[in-house]
Parts: C-alpha cells; sequence; structure tokens
C-alpha cells in the first residue's frame, strides 16, 4: 500500500508555533462553551415551560365555575351539606386554592431543583458532594422546624378531610369562634366578642364543629314544679309548631320540632326540653325565637313560672 508523504517539518512548526497552538485551543474551548451555554439555555427554558404547563393544569384543578366542585376536590370526602348555598361556594374555592397554592410551590420546587442539577451536570461539577451536603442540610433544616412541617401536614390533612372550613362555628381547644380563614399553617377565627386567634394547626388536638351538615337548637323551658306537666308539655308542643311554620323560622328549620320531655326535676322546678333540627349555623336564632313564643304562650296560659332564686334577683 503506498503511504503518503508526511511533512515532518509543517508539523513540527504547527505544533512549535505558540500562536497557531492558542488560536486552535481558543476554537475548542468557544465551541464547547457555546455548546455548553446552549443546553444551560434550553434547560432553564424548558424549566419554565413545565412549570407554566404544570401551574396550568393545577389552576384547571381547582377552579370551579359557578359553585361547582373543583375537579381537585371531586375525589375527596366533602361533608359540607348544599344547603349552605353561596358560603359553600366559598369554602370550596378556599379549600381548592389552598391545596392548588401547596402543589404549585411543590412542582415549582421539584422542577427548578432538577434543572439546578442538571445544568450543573453541563458545567462539569461533581454532582455527589452536593448532594451529600443537601442530605446533610435537608436533615438538620428538618430537625429545626418539626413544629412547621407538623403545621403544614397536619393543615394538608384536615383539608382534605375537610374537617372545618370557612364560615363554620367551631371549637379548636384553645379557642372557638367562626371561621373567617383556612390556611397550611393556621386557622384565623373570630370569636363572640370579636376577638381574632390564629391557631396553629399542628396543635389542634381536636375540634368540634357546631355547624357542619346541621345543627339542633335546643330549648330548655323551666316551669314551676306545681304545673301540670302534661298540659305544659302539650302547649310547648303546639307552640313551637306552628311557629317554625311561619317565615322567618320555617326557612331554617329541617325537621319539626320534638319535645322529649322532662329534662330536669328539682325541688322547685321542672325543665322540658325542646330540639329542633336547623340548617348549620342557624341553631342560635332559631333558638332565641322559640324561647320568645313559648315565655309568650306559657304567659297567656297562666302556667306558673318557677320561683326566682337569689342569682336570679
Amino acid at each position: 500500500m503506498e503511504q503518503l508523504p508526511l511533512d515532518v517539518n509543517a508539523m513540527t512548526e504547527t505544533v512549535l508555533d505558540p500562536a497557531a497552538l492558542v488560536k486552535t485551543l481558543g476554537e475548542v474551548q468557544w465551541q464547547v462553551l457555546l455548546v455548553g451555554t446552549g443546553k444551560v439555555v434550553l434547560i432553564i427554558v424548558l424549566a419554565f415551560v413545565a412549570r407554566f404547563l404544570a401551574h396550568r393544569a393545577i389552576r384547571k384543578l381547582t377552579s370551579g365555575g359557578d359553585g361547582s366542585v373543583p375537579k381537585l376536590l371531586r375525589p375527596l370526602k366533602e361533608r359540607a351539606p348544599e344547603s349552605l348555598g353561596p358560603l359553600l361556594s366559598e369554602r370550596r374555592k378556599q379549600r381548592a386554592q389552598t391545596m392548588g397554592s401547596v402543589l404549585r410551590s411543590a412542582f415549582s420546587i421539584l422542577i427548578f431543583s432538577v434543572a439546578f442539577l442538571m445544568v450543573l451536570r453541563v458545567l462539569g461539577l461533581d454532582l455527589t458532594p452536593i448532594l451529600a451536603s443537601a442530605s446533610v442540610l435537608g436533615v438538620a433544616i428538618g430537625f429545626g422546624a418539626q413544629n412547621l412541617v407538623k403545621d403544614f401536614l397536619s393543615g394538608m390533612f384536615m383539608l382534605m378531610e375537610d374537617q372545618y372550613g370557612v364560615g363554620d362555628v367551631v371549637d379548636l381547644g384553645d379557642a372557638s369562634g367562626t371561621v373567617e380563614a383556612v390556611g397550611l399553617r393556621i386557622t384565623t377565627l373570630r370569636d363572640g366578642n370579636g376577638t381574632v386567634w390564629y391557631v396553629r394547626n399542628g396543635i389542634v388536638q381536636r375540634v368540634g364543629n357546631s355547624t357542619q351538615g346541621f345543627a339542633v337548637a335546643v330549648v330548655d323551658v323551666p316551669l314551676a314544679y306545681t304545673v301540670d306537666v302534661n298540659k305544659a308539655i302539650e302547649l310547648i308542643g303546639t307552640t313551637t309548631a306552628e311557629a317554625t311554620k311561619v317565615a322567618p323560622l320555617a326557612d331554617d328549620v329541617l325537621e319539626a320540632p320534638e319535645v322529649l320531655g322532662v329534662e330536669k326535676v328539682t325541688s322547685e322546678t321542672v325543665t322540658v326540653r325542646v330540639t329542633v333540627k336547623v340548617r348549620p349555623s342557624r341553631q342560635w336564632a332559631v333558638q332565641r325565637a322559640l324561647r320568645a313564643k313559648v315565655k309568650a304562650a306559657v304567659d297567656e296560659a297562666g302556667i306558673e313560672a318557677p320561683p326566682a332564686t337569689t342569682a336570679d334577683s
């Protein structure tokens, strides 16, 4: 096979020529730099596109038009009754928005973390010590932020289980009142005196919800020990039944009143109890109205009231 002649002198001159060598190395470095920069830009662009698509999908899942249930909430348990009307729509909206906010933050952190690691790999950095440091830092942050993590997890489960929502009257142990806002870390309550309470979700051990599904109005009627109990029970039953058939009480009452009978007997007093199943959060208004109706009927019928005690005088 015929061999091509080699110009050893030309090759030697090229290698020994510093200017030519620098030019060649410069061209190679610029090519590597341009390719690496292009990869980095592409990774960043793809990360923002992925974040945009993820946020868009989450917004579609958490949006419900005209009071309909958002798609994100349909597989989850919902205890709020349809009778809440506009309040139910607001409750669903805030519940979905809170969960959507968490999902958007989680996806953003995940996408940009992966993109950051890919950029470091393109730049030729060794990811092993970085990942090891991140693990140690994560453990340290986890130990230092246990209460914060506990609050977030408790808030997430509370939202998923629909334990309470905006407009509910709840007892959280340390505070009670009407729920004004529900978040992943804290729940905002306003009590009957107008005081606003901020309760961390992680410290809530029990929840008493007075307005979930339906409520019960309880009216205790004290009578003198000497009255005819049967006559009094009949009068109270007739009065409450007629009162709940007329507006505005008729709009709040779900079932007819039930006279349970004598609830308590003392040496001077006989207490008769009446219960009525009503719409959520309407029990207090119904109780006040029924007390007034029963008081007027008892006075008109001449049924004797219990004697006043020293504490009442």
